[in-house]
This record gives C-alpha cells, sequence and structure tokens, in this order.
C-alpha cells in the first residue's frame, strides 16, 4: 500500500488564491474512492499505487482545464511493501505511541 503527498499550484492564473484549484483536485480523489486526507499544505491519499498514480494524473490536469498556463505539481511517495497495515492512521498511531507522554498535540 502507498501513501501520496501531492500539492498541485496553478501559476500565471492572474490571482493569488488557490482554492477553487484545489477543490476540483479533491473533487477528483474524492470521486475516486481512494482514502485521502486533505491538508493546509497538500492532500495525502492512500491506495494501490496504480490507481493513486491514474488519480494524480487527473489532479495534476485540473488547472489546466481551468485555464493555468503552467502548473508545478509536488509529489511525495511512501510505498511501503512489507506488509498490508501501512495507512493514514497507522502511520500516525505508531509516531504518538512512541511520543514522551504529555507531548501529544
Amino acid at each position: 500500500m502507498a501513501v501520496v503527498e501531492i500539492s498541485v499550484a496553478p501559476l500565471g492564473t492572474g490571482s493569488l488564491g488557490v482554492s477553487s484549484y484545489v477543490a476540483a483536485c479533491v473533487d477528483i480523489v474524492a470521486a475516486s474512492g481512494l482514502v485521502y486526507q486533505l491538508t493546509p499544505m497538500g492532500t495525502i491519499i492512500e491506495g494501490d499505487i496504480d490507481d493513486i498514480f491514474a488519480v494524480l494524473r487527473t489532479m495534476h490536469e485540473v488547472p489546466f482545464g481551468r485555464g493555468a498556463q503552467r502548473v508545478s505539481t509536488l509529489i511525495k511517495i511512501d510505498d511501503r511493501r512489507d506488509r498490508d497495515s501501512h495507512g493514514l492512521q497507522g502511520k500516525v498511531d505508531s509516531v504518538l505511541d512512541k511520543l514522551t507522554p504529555g507531548n501529544c498535540a
């Protein structure tokens, strides 16, 4: 199972705001049925790497379809194949279990 973070940024749109582009990208991943989490700096997706790659490509194309002339997409992949339980919550829980008591946010 893979965990992937993606951040899609349209350039040259004439506007500093990107939330409408982000929302359109999140709609793509939501429609895919993959598990995902929206964060302030990107979207994290969990699932089969081939399924995720197809969604990443579609998300990257969203700003072009909305008139952007240039798109910068940052993708970070954690693809673990030695066990099945490598999801979003499992990764967080593993760190939380190791925190010094009182240091949990």
